[in-house]
């Protein structure tokens, strides 16, 4: 079979990781989290995280950082290649399961981000120190997941230049360089439901982690000392929820502007996926409520054609 990587996208709502779950278990593989929000620690039902869905199958990317944190296109991709490569090493499949389209879209490209100038000031700064100094210095910024980034003073002096580079320019670590990339080997899978469907299901989740306590979620980060704005910066969920709690908004304003914004939300990511079709992926388009054995096959016969 010459696939490197099995990617499933749809809108939010459609039922993707539940789809992931189940043919990872029939494929011997390990989940990829396509999505900017799920990264965060704490910020479980407002970002659909449905951990409890995984059961024994092996996630990546998910609780990877504190809520509060600011993280970014660039780390996305560089703990993309690191979650692929262990996963392939272990002799398992890759698979992809995500809405952040431009995450997607970017992972699946092979892209590569400008690469990051040199700062000699900053240099002179780090190179006094020694590895242990600098790899707490690298903990702050990000999860070490491997150890190549901090095996020498050089690395990772270059490790936290970039690290510091994105931070001070946020709108780089969107900016991408195709021209060097290879886009990855993957059949995309992508969950069909239609316009009615998927505005029944959005209100209905919405409703069910309403009554799973999804205020308790914002009330606890807020407690925990993360600052309201910095939720807010997160939109659709934690923007309404917390402005519900800190008192800018009635119970009722809330729900249903949040509906709305959700609602939007489905339909951009819509036009993300349609608009990755223009620009060259084929996304194979499957039925939300194919029985899950019919689901299966169907993608288990798309692998074989490859």
């Amino acid at each position: 079979m010459g696939m490197k990587l099995l990617t499933i996208v749809g809108p939010t709502a459609s039922g993707k990781t539940g789809r992931a779950v189940s043919l990872a278990k029939e494929l011997n593989g390990e989940i990829i989290s396509g999505d900017s929000r799920q990264v965060y620690r704490g910020m479980d039902l407002g970002t659909g995280k449905d951990l409890e869905e995984y059961g024994d199958v092996p996630y990546h990317l998910i609780d990877i950082c504190e809520a509060g944190d600011k993280y970014n296109l660039h780390r996305y991709l560089s703990d993309f290649n690191h979650a692929v490569k262990e996963i392939e090493s272990k002799g398992r499949l890759p698979i992809l399961c995500g809405g952040s389209g431009m995450y997607v879209e970017a992972a699946l490209s092979g892209i590569e981000l400008p690469e990051v100038p040199e700062n000699p000031e900053l240099r002179r700064k780090l190179e006094i120190l020694t590895l242990e100094e600098l790899t707490e210095m690298l903990k702050k910024f990000k999860t070490l997941h491997n150890k190549t980034d901090v095996d020498t003073v050089k690395r990772a002096v270059r490790a936290i230049e970039i690290e510091e580079y994105y931070r001070a320019h946020p709108e780089e670590a969107e900016r991408v360089d195709r021209s060097k990339s290879k886009p990855l080997d993957s059949l995309i899978i992508g969950v069909d439901l239609d316009r009615e469907e998927r505005r029944r299901r959005i209100s209905e989740r919405l409703q069910r982690r309403l009554d799973c306590g999804m205020l308790d979620e914002i009330r606890a980060l807020l407690a925990k000392g993360v600052a309201a704005d910095d939720l807010i910066y997160y939109g659709l969920e934690y923007k309404f929820l917390t402005l519900h709690v800190i008192g800018k908004l009635s119970f009722d304003e809330m729900k249903t502007s949040l509906e709305i914004a959700i609602h939007q939300f489905a339909k951009r990511q819509m036009t993300w996926l349609r608009g990755m079709e223009r620009r060259g992926f084929t996304i194979n388009w499957l039925r939300h409520d194919l029985p899950e054995e019919e689901f299966n096959k169907e993608v288990i016969r798309l692998i074989n054609e490859r």
